[in-house]
């Protein structure tokens, strides 16, 4: 899968293996093959996972929706924290992990209940991140399930909000968007079952 993705993309987009539900062994497959930086959704799994693994050997991504109390645990374990969507969160994040990488977290759609700040908040959390001391590299949204027409949308504001704000990282794209993603100029996919296989039950 990398190679057609450096196909498609030019080498611009990477793939990050989102080793969710999956066992210790789908991580030390992605390790084995290269690969040194996997996203987790659940910060239990994640800290379990790399209590398991020698120190230092993964470059975890959190990508999951995230609570400010799991914030304190995951810090100085996380390399990536991309799904920033509050100010709260902001200062938790740089209360506890001072100048790590953060991609603020964007719901273009604005669905209720959804992880994601709208478009006109963007701005303004990514200067509270920098104010803050946090390292904001990019920004994060996920597609609409089920509607191409509305992932494509998604994918655009963000592309859009990220070039007007000079933000390199454009974490957009899974499983069942992939390609539309690195069209649209993703940076980064987030993608479990098209590597792993299917999950299993939680």
């Amino acid at each position: 899968m990398r190679e057609n993705l450096k196909a498609r993309s030019g080498g611009r987009t990477k793939l990050l293996p989102v080793t969710k539900a999956f066992p210790i062994e789908a991580v030390s497959a992605a390790l084995a093959a290269g690969i040194e930086e996997v996203g987790e959704n659940y910060a239990q799994e994640l800290l379990e996972k790399n209590r398991q693994l020698p120190e230092g050997r993964v470059i975890w991504h959190m990508i999951g929706r995230l609570q400010r109390n799991k914030v304190r645990r995951l810090a100085g374990v996380v390399g990536l924290w991309q799904t920033v969507d509050r100010s709260s969160l902001i200062d938790e994040i740089a209360k506890w992990n001072a100048g790590t990488k953060i991609l603020v977290q964007v719901d273009p759609l604005e669905s209720a209940g959804k992880g994601g700040c709208p478009p006109s908040e963007v701005e303004a959390l990514v200067t509270r991140g920098v104010e803050a001391g946090l390292n904001v590299v990019g920004l994060m949204t996920v597609g609409a399930a089920g509607d191409p027409t509305g992932t494509a949308y998604s994918f655009k504001v963000l592309a859009g909000l990220a070039d007007r704000l000079g933000l390199p990282e454009r974490s957009m794209g899974m499983t069942d968007d992939v390609e539309m993603a690195v069209d649209m100029g993703s940076t980064l996919v987030r993608v479990g079952r098209a590597i792993f296989g299917e999950r299993r039950a939680l």
